[in-house]
């Protein structure tokens, strides 16, 4: 299992790891709202599953703050920021930065998704948290691109993520740029 740093300390990941070319599994995560929404799996679009510890933070809210800009009018796109934070402070964020193009999922209730695809912190500082990742499904819901960040605090590979979803179909409008 990877592990990865927090602030240059090290600590290890739990879960059951999935790479590319694996089927990404389907988890249940509570929408901001309390309701119920599913990621991974077959869909209608590519989809962006960024996986942020906590968008109380200013590298998670820049990021967050970027992939809403980014998105914006990708008709064959559908990103999820997916932290631990509680569904209220998710809605709370999104209205404060006015994030309207992304959908936030908790990931809170039983670290399904932490789990399933191996990006829980067991140890250290942010141990229960979700490490930093970033992960592409196409429409047959296979993984596309994986990115675990190394280092907690860094932000993922935006090129790589534009030129993985442009190569994939994810661009028909809007542009293509993260």
């Amino acid at each position: 299992m990877a592990n990865i740093t927090v602030g240059g300390n090290v600590a290890n990941l739990v879960g059951n790891e999935v790479n590319v070319g694996d089927l990404a599994p389907v988890v249940e995560l509570a929408a901001k709202d309390l309701s119920s929404i599913k990621v991974g799996g077959v869909s209608d679009k590519i989809q962006i599953l960024a996986v942020v510890p906590s968008l109380d933070t200013e590298v998670c809210a820049t990021e967050t703050r970027k992939f809403n800009q980014s998105v914006a009018g990708k008709d064959n796109v559908k990103l999820t920021v997916i932290s631990m934070d509680l569904p209220f402070a998710m809605g709370r964020f999104c209205s404060t930065e006015g994030i309207e193009n992304i959908q936030v999922g908790s990931d809170f209730r039983n670290k399904d998704f932490a789990n399933a695809y191996g990006v829980l912190i067991k140890d250290g500082a942010l141990a229960g948290l979700s490490a930093r990742a970033i992960f592409i499904v196409n429409k047959d819901g296979k993984i596309i691109h994986k990115e675990i960040v190394s280092e907690v605090t860094n932000e993922p590979n935006y090129e790589t993520i534009q030129k993985i979803i442009k190569e994939n179909g994810g661009c028909s409008t809007g542009g293509c740029s993260l």
